[in-house]
């Protein structure tokens, strides 16, 4: 017989709450895959940024402002890969906006 860990303190995740990280997480994914496909599209590139931006501002409210996680390895994962992409791609924003300028004087 498994005893859930529920069973004995109250649990703060039902069903739902987790069926709805879930579908956050697939919509990240979408976004994220698109970008990679079409990643000359600035307003493709924003959103897709802007989604490493809330990942990262949810682990840090999770574990400081809430303090509903620890500082394990499995909120630092997901910490260092928000991190990382949001520096990665500012950099590679930069290269998109040269890119295009040098494109716009190629035009004219």
């Amino acid at each position: 017989c498994v005893v859930s860990i529920c069973s004995f303190l109250p649990c703060t995740v039902n069903g739902l709450q987790a069926r709805t990280f879930g579908v956050w997480t697939l919509l990240s994914s979408v976004i994220r895959c698109l970008c990679a496909i079409d990643i000359r599209n600035r307003t493709l590139y924003h959103i897709t940024l802007f989604t490493f931006f809330l990942a990262l501002a949810h682990f840090l409210s999770e574990v400081f402002i809430y303090r509903t996680a620890a500082l394990t390895i499995g909120v630092m994962a997901p910490l260092m890969v928000a991190s990382f992409s949001i520096m990665g791609m500012l950099i590679g924003l930069q290269y998109l906006e040269v890119e295009a300028l040098s494109q716009n004087k190629k035009k004219n």
